[in-house]
């Protein structure tokens, strides 16, 4: 039995974070390919090399590609992130934190959120977000215990040093770098296909296979024939303005999403750097409104805005082309998703990589994985609005829209009973579902039958106790156990 030749080169184009992270991911974890990463100047709308936060499945990545906590914590100096706090998505309830770690924990089998939902009912009790330790930790600025390996965090990077160690770690690996800019993309004589990259000196690169991370403009990922998902009837979104800050004074180990009249705004920081920034709808504010909103950001002027159009390719991969990072799925960073994503469709590539003939039948699962999990995504950021309760136009706008099927299904389900449905490529985990909907109040109109099995006064005994561990201080911890998550004095 024969086959197609195994890809031998890989050309990346891009110059950012997401162009080095699959460069180094594939010469690692691919040693016989012979990579070259074509670089060029981030975009501005290129969020996944820009955003310093980052989800907890940053460590997996690491891990598959030979990396450390002191290389991509300590040496790049990395801030460690519980989670995020909600400011005022919901006028009249309290903020809420979306974090990593479980939200309360079973009793007699029964899950938490059934019995403190129907508790509740007859009794006064904090909110879902008290019986989460990462939600409680982060609220108090405190970092996890390095010891404890069931806790989820993030990363807040500092983006040039984590910037530089992936550039280093990837030309250490044998990736080799050429300079563009690119001039042409010439396409194959069948022109199901890339060719070669022209070069502005003259000169070309070719490959067997061409990795596209220049951005949402999606250079070389464009010129092959697809149709884009638009997401912007859901994510209404078109618009950022970002900036950088000072770090932090205080260890901040939690960034926050505060609703605005006519969108969002963020604050997250790491050891050397803070990033703010405001997510918003074009159609939905007036030039005098946005500047009275940047002030409290620290921003002068609207005047370096820019552009986001919210989807993703129909098919990320194409021929020899496969598009990753905002190149394939663009999407406001909303739950700091841009990135994982990225990493999500490396790693991919790497355990579907097809033959040099890229056979539509292997193409045809890769991009039907990568789809899946970008919807699921999409359907989560939806959440956050069609859950939303504020009464300026842009939130009744969004609030009203219909969701798509698949997040109207799995509201449907939820509002009945409580319940989630299975999803087979699912970015969060079903706590993470749980801290949205039961943050932004929005509750089962019935418990799960299930529930019954448990007495109240078993719900209510199991409920103070996990209340009450919360709020007794963790034991010392022996400080040569630990690495120091958040340095802010060595260089």
């Amino acid at each position: 039995m024969s086959g197609a030749p195994a890809m031998g080169s890989v050309a990346v184009a891009g110059g950012g974070l997401t162009a080095w992270s699959a460069a180094a991911a594939l010469k690692r974890r691919i040693p016989s390919l012979d990579v070259t990463v074509v670089t060029m100047p981030v975009p501005p709308n290129a969020l996944a090399d820009r955003m310093i936060s980052t989800l907890p499945s940053i460590h997996g990545f690491h891990r598959d590609i030979g990396l450390t906590d002191e290389d991509t914590i300590v040496r790049a100096r990395s801030g460690v992130r519980l989670g995020t706090l909600f400011d005022g998505w919901v006028e009249g309830l309290p903020d809420y934190v979306h974090a990593y770690d479980p939200y309360g924990a079973p009793i007699e089998g029964i899950s938490f959120h059934q019995l403190w939902l129907r508790e509740r009912r007859e009794a006064a009790l904090p909110p879902f977000d008290r019986y989460s330790r990462a939600a409680e930790m982060g609220r108090s600025g405190k970092p996890p215990n390095r010891t404890d390996d069931t806790f989820e965090f993030g990363l807040q990077f500092s983006l040039h040093l984590y910037g530089e160690m992936m550039r280093a770690y990837a030309l250490h690996l044998g990736v080799a770098e050429r300079r563009g800019p690119i001039l042409d993309i010439e396409l194959r004589a069948s022109g199901n296909g890339i060719e070669r990259l022209v070069m502005d000196d003259g000169g070309s690169v070719s490959a067997d296979l061409f990795v596209d991370c220049t951005g949402p403009r999606a250079l070389i990922r464009s010129r092959l024939k697809s149709d884009f998902t638009d997401w912007s009837q859901w994510l209404r979104c078109d618009r950022l303005i970002m900036a950088d800050a000072p770090p932090a004074a205080d260890l901040e180990v939690m960034d926050r999403a505060t609703a605005a009249s006519f969108g969002w705004q963020w604050r997250a920081s790491s050891p050397e750097q803070t990033s703010i920034g405001l997510a918003y709808s074009s159609t939905h504010v007036r030039e005098e409104a946005l500047a009275r909103e940047l002030v409290p950001l620290g921003i002068a002027a609207a005047s370096d805005a820019v552009a986001l159009h919210q989807g993703r390719w129909g098919d990320l991969w194409s021929g020899n082309c496969v598009a990753v990072g905002d190149a394939a799925v663009a999407v406001e960073p909303l739950e700091w998703t841009n990135l994982h994503l990225a990493h999500s469709q490396i790693d991919r590539i790497i355990a579907m990589m097809p033959g040099k003939d890229c056979a539509a039948v292997e193409l045809g699962e890769f991009n039907r994985q990568c789809a899946a999990e970008a919807d699921r995504v999409r359907d989560f950021l939806c959440l956050h609005y069609v859950c939303s309760r504020r009464s300026e136009p842009f939130w009744k706008d969004a609030a009203a829209v219909a969701p798509p099927d698949s997040l109207a299904h799995t509201l449907s389900q939820f509002a009945e009973r409580g319940r989630l449905p299975f999803h087979e490529e699912e970015t969060f985990a079903r706590d993470s579902w749980l801290a949205v909907t039961l943050g932004q109040g929005f509750e089962p109109r019935h418990t799960d039958p299930l529930a019954g099995l448990v007495t109240p006064a078993s719900a209510q005994q199991a409920l103070r106790t996990m209340r009450h561990s919360l709020d007794r201080p963790s034991p010392a911890i022996p400080t040569e156990s630990l690495i120091d998550l958040n340095p802010r004095g060595a260089r």
